[in-house]
């Protein structure tokens, strides 16, 4: 197999005589939030384009890194520290509100104690705002394993780039006759 880089890469393979593109072309961006496992507010870094185009500037967390773009975050550095400070507040409010907190979950199980489906982040998140009157957004829950049998499940809620929340999910047996 030979393999020549260009912008991105490509393979040609002789013995049979295919060829295939392998694009993983990276680009430069400029952070406009602290974003956990990525960087702080006004770092120039190299991303994947799919993800830079697709995520971090389509929802406002970047901006394409261009001398203008990079002038323009310094000077709103101050002003954007302070609106990641005033998340933060808001996370920690949060985080002491469901840190350490358990919720119960009722559902069918077969006789080995497996539940019939799962239970997912959109059902936890339901139930917090039921329980606690609470927004979480499903995206924002870390399961450490699949919640399909019954017990204790500890789940992780992200809150901020540095604030996580752990809260434990109690699955439990729905008795057959209040179905």
């Amino acid at each position: 197999m030979v393999t020549k880089k260009t912008k991105g890469t490509f393979q040609i393979n002789k013995e049979s005589k295919t060829f295939s593109s392998v694009v993983s072309i990276i680009m430069q961006i400029v952070l406009l939030e602290n974003i956990k496992n990525l960087g702080n507010i006004g770092d120039v870094l190299n991303v994947k384009r799919g993800y830079a185009r697709n995520y971090l500037i389509k929802n406002n967390k970047a901006l394409y890194a261009s001398e203008k773009n990079i002038n323009e975050v310094n000077k709103k550095k101050a002003e954007l520290n302070k609106k990641d400070l005033e998340v933060k507040k808001d996370a920690k409010k949060l985080f002491n509100l469901l840190n350490n907190k358990t919720f119960k979950v009722k559902k069918l199980v077969t006789e080995n104690n497996e539940l019939y489906g799962s239970v997912k982040p959109t059902e936890i998140s339901k139930i917090i705002f039921e329980k606690e009157n609470i927004k979480v957004k499903p995206s924002q829950m870390d399961l450490e394993t699949g919640i399909k049998t019954v017990g204790m499940f500890k789940v992780n809620i992200n809150l901020h780039a540095e604030i996580q929340a752990n809260i434990l999910i109690q699955v439990e047996k729905l008795e057959d006759n209040k179905i």
